[in-house]
C-alpha cells in the first residue's frame, strides 16, 4: 500500500514528481485543484456544491474537500494507495485527514527560496492543457508556444516575484508547521528539490521505498530496467 502525501512550497516541483511517481506506482495522483475541477465538470453533487464557492471567489470548505477525497479514495483505482498533492495545507486539515485515511509516508520538498523565486519566475503555463514549462530547464520547442496545442503560453500573475514572496510567506506560516506534525508521527521524509527532475525523482523514490515502522513489504518498489 502506498498512501503518500507531498509537502512543499509552491514551485518546488511537487506536481511534476507526483504525476510521475503515481504512474510508476499505479496509484491515483490526487491534486485537490484537479479533484475540484473534475467534480465541477462532471456535475456531481459535490461538484455542484463546490462550484458555488468557487464562483463566489470563496475557499472551498475543508469538509467539502475531505468529502471529495473520501469519495475518490473509495474508487477501485485507489485500492493500492494514492498520492495526495496540495492537501493537507495546515494542521487542522491534517488532523481531519486522519479520520479519512491512514498515511504511510510524507515527502517534504526542500529548496532554497532564492532558487525557488528564480524557478517560478521562469515558469510558463499552457492555458488550454495546463502543461508547465520552464524557460531555463524545460523550454517549449517554439518560443512562447505550447508543444502540444501551440497555444500561447502565459506567465501567471502568482508566478511574478512580488506574488511569489507572498505565497512563500503564507506557506511558511500555514503549511510548514505540518512538517513537525508528521515528524512526530515518524512519517516525514525531507527531500532536496534542487537539481534536475530526474535527480529529484531518484531521491523521492529512495524515501518512498523505505518501509514504515512495523511494515513488511511484499513487493519491491518500481525500478527502471537498464537499457539493453
Amino acid at each position: 500500500m502506498h498512501r503518500i502525501v507531498f509537502l512543499g512550497p509552491p514551485g518546488a516541483g511537487k506536481g511534476t514528481q507526483a504525476a510521475t511517481l503515481a504512474q510508476e506506482l499505479g496509484v491515483p495522483h490526487l491534486s485537490t485543484g484537479d479533484l475540484l475541477r473534475t467534480a465541477v465538470r462532471e456535475r456531481s453533487p459535490l461538484g455542484i456544491e463546490a462550484e458555488g464557492y468557487m464562483r463566489a471567489g470563496r475557499l472551498v470548505p475543508d469538509d467539502l474537500v475531505l468529502r471529495l477525497i473520501r469519495e475518490r479514495l473509495a474508487r477501485p483505482e485507489a485500492a493500492r494507495g494514492f498520492l495526495l498533492d496540495g492537501f493537507p495545507r495546515n494542521r487542522a486539515q491534517a488532523e481531519a485527514l486522519e479520520s479519512v485515511t491512514a498515511i504511510d509516508r510524507v515527502v517534504a520538498f526542500e529548496i532554497d527560496p532564492t532558487l525557488l523565486i528564480r524557478r517560478l519566475g521562469d515558469r510558463r503555463v499552457c492555458p488550454i492543457c495546463a502543461t508547465v514549462y520552464n524557460l531555463t530547464t524545460r523550454p517549449p520547442k517554439v518560443d512562447g508556444r505550447c508543444d502540444l496545442d501551440q497555444a500561447p503560453l502565459v506567465h501567471r500573475p502568482d508566478d511574478r516575484p512580488e506574488a511569489i514572496r507572498t505565497r512563500l510567506e503564507v506557506y511558511r506560516e500555514e503549511t510548514a508547521p505540518l512538517e513537525a506534525f508528521y515528524r512526530e508521527r515518524g512519517l516525514l521524509r525531507p527531500v532536496r528539490a534542487d537539481g534536475t527532475p530526474g535527480e529529484v525523482a531518484a531521491r523521492v523514490r529512495s524515501v518512498v521505498a523505505e518501509a514504515t515502522p512495523g511494515e513488511t513489504r511484499t513487493t519491491s518498489p518500481p525500478t527502471k530496467r537498464p537499457s539493453q
